[in-house]
């Protein structure tokens, strides 16, 4: 087996595809995984000082979260590169590069990996991927870059062309995002499911409200891609259900409005979501139909439905094969009906629903994918 250098997000804070598969790789190989190195420069403002400070000191996401995540396989080196994030002009993408290159050479060497291949969810990583030597460079896009909230548009394209014209191999999450790039080097690979970990019985978190109502739940990032008005209009409609959100803030101030049915959470290790899940009376996918949605496969998907509540979303194109298992709504009205329904009725989904898209399996696909490089 080949070893791999990868080009990810802050190992441990926010899961992502690229982690729940790089895991299961690393039983049968060495990892050297680099947390992120940004997809945008830093603005004027006090959030954007801080992430740039923790950069330079090298802090990731994980241990700025302060919470208890599972422990990291002893086969996966995980490093903070001091860097720019997201280089425009040509001298500062060099200057970048180059300071990657002097950090990360001397760590290869040390690790003494055997045939690497450079796998890289970061199309900012293009730059540093041409300096690493002769190796095989995969190109894992689980987003659309250029409608990604939270990023430089232009300059990650920018990079995104250099990194799919040296790409050995682009791997993509959804059915949109394999359009984008040359057929002959793109492949599929939609996400996959911790099955075990969702749809096995778990017990109550102790901070999920338990006020005698029901509760309807989402947990992900608090991000521009949520529908923050129809969210609102339900919670101020509906004062006796509970609306509860996990998940790390990513906007400037907290965008649901403040009430009495309104408990925010914070962000919750991975491994603690299913004791919240399980234990609501609805999961909530709200949605906006822009364009990164519309490219996207949300993990959390197809944990709500291993955790069998029932799931009401907005309409998105990933929904496709599993609709008859969800409700799909369109405006405050809807959501409303569905939730009072979901209430009366107090049904689990059914069984088994997503066993065969476990993670176990994505990743045997994707070590045949590794193999024909």
């Amino acid at each position: 087996m080949r070893d791999l250098i990868v080009f990810g997000e802050d190992y441990g804070a926010l899961p992502s595809s690229t982690q729940h598969l790089v895991k299961r790789l690393a039983t049968q190989r060495k990892v050297l995984w680099i947390n992120s190195i940004g997809l945008r420069q830093p603005k004027f403002t006090k959030h954007d000082a801080a992430r740039a400070l923790n950069k330079l000191l090298r802090r990731d996401k994980s241990k700025q979260l302060k919470l208890e995540f599972e422990p990291v396989p002893e086969t996966i080196t995980i490093v903070n590169l001091m860097t720019i994030p997201a280089p425009r002009s040509t001298w500062s993408r060099k200057l970048a590069a180059a300071l990657m290159e002097s950090q990360l050479v001397p760590i290869i060497q040390k690790l003494k990996l055997k045939n690497p291949i450079i796998w890289s969810s970061l199309p900012t990583a293009a730059d540093i991927c041409q300096r690493l030597g002769n190796l095989p460079v995969v190109y894992y896009c689980g987003d659309d870059f250029g409608a990604l909230a939270g990023v430089d548009h232009d300059t990650v394209l920018q990079h995104e062309r250099q990194l799919v014209q040296e790409a050995d191999m682009v791997i993509t999450a959804s059915k949109k995002l394999l359009r984008k790039f040359p057929e002959r080097k793109a492949r599929l690979l939609t996400h996959g499911v911790d099955c075990q970990r969702f749809s096995q019985p778990t017990k109550r978190a102790n901070d999920l409200p338990n006020r005698g109502r029901p509760i309807a739940g989402f947990y992900g990032s608090l991000s521009n891609w949520l529908d923050y008005e129809l969210l609102n209009q339900v919670i101020g409609a509906m004062p006796h259900w509970d609306f509860v959100f996990i998940g790390q803030l990513e906007l400037e101030q907290f965008p649901i409005v403040q009430a009495d049915n309104v408990f925010y959470l914070g962000p919750k290790p991975h491994a603690q979501l299913a004791s919240y899940s399980q234990h609501w009376t609805v999961s909530l996918l709200p949605f906006v139909l822009n364009a990164q949605i519309s490219a996207c496969n949300p993990l959390k998907l197809k944990e709500y439905l291993a955790a069998r509540r029932p799931v009401i979303t907005t309409e998105f194109p990933a929904l496709e094969p599993y609709r008859e298992h969800v409700i799909v709504i369109q405006n405050v009205g809807e959501m409303i009906k569905a939730l009072e329904s979901a209430a009366k009725q107090s049904t689990r989904l059914p069984a088994g629903l997503v066993d065969s898209e476990s993670w176990e399996q994505r990743a045997q696909v994707l070590e045949r994918y590794l193999e024909a490089l």
